[in-house]
């Protein structure tokens, strides 16, 4: 990032609410809420993808844009594996049905699998923006 303390704000800001997210999907899950656990999950790993595609300089609007800038900006270049660009394809496509679709169902190992999933995405990401 090109110095801009504001940016960097931002940065910070997203990774927080990243944190937080994935602190909340641990409580929906506890709670045994969970569509609001994959929800959460989702947004974990959202907030963190913008803070690290802002930190390299570009700004999104849409969520699918986001997706598709993880894998044109991150996975093809090899900053995250394609393993890792597949666990938020994932989130992304559980969230979509778990907010939108009726009878969806999760269970509790697809939500530890996912919150796992939802850590290791946070934990590089932090690395990518420089937050580690």
């Amino acid at each position: 990032m090109s110095g801009d303390s504001h940016a960097s704000d931002v940065v910070r800001y997203w990774l927080e609410k990243a944190s937080e997210s994935l602190a909340s999907a641990r409580d929906e899950l506890g709670a045994g809420r969970y569509a609001f656990a994959v929800n959460r999950c989702y947004y974990s790993a959202f907030y963190a993808a913008s803070a690290v595609l802002l930190f390299r300089g570009h700004r999104f609007r849409k969520h699918a844009g986001v997706r598709a800038a993880i894998h044109r900006h991150l996975v093809k270049p090899g900053l995250l594996s394609t393993e890792q660009g597949r666990v938020y394809d994932r989130m992304f496509h559980d969230r979509q049905e778990g907010d939108y679709l009726e009878f969806i169902e999760f269970t509790y190992d697809e939500l530890v699998d996912m919150i796992a999933g939802a850590e290791e995405l946070l934990e590089a990401f932090e690395g990518l923006a420089g937050q580690d």
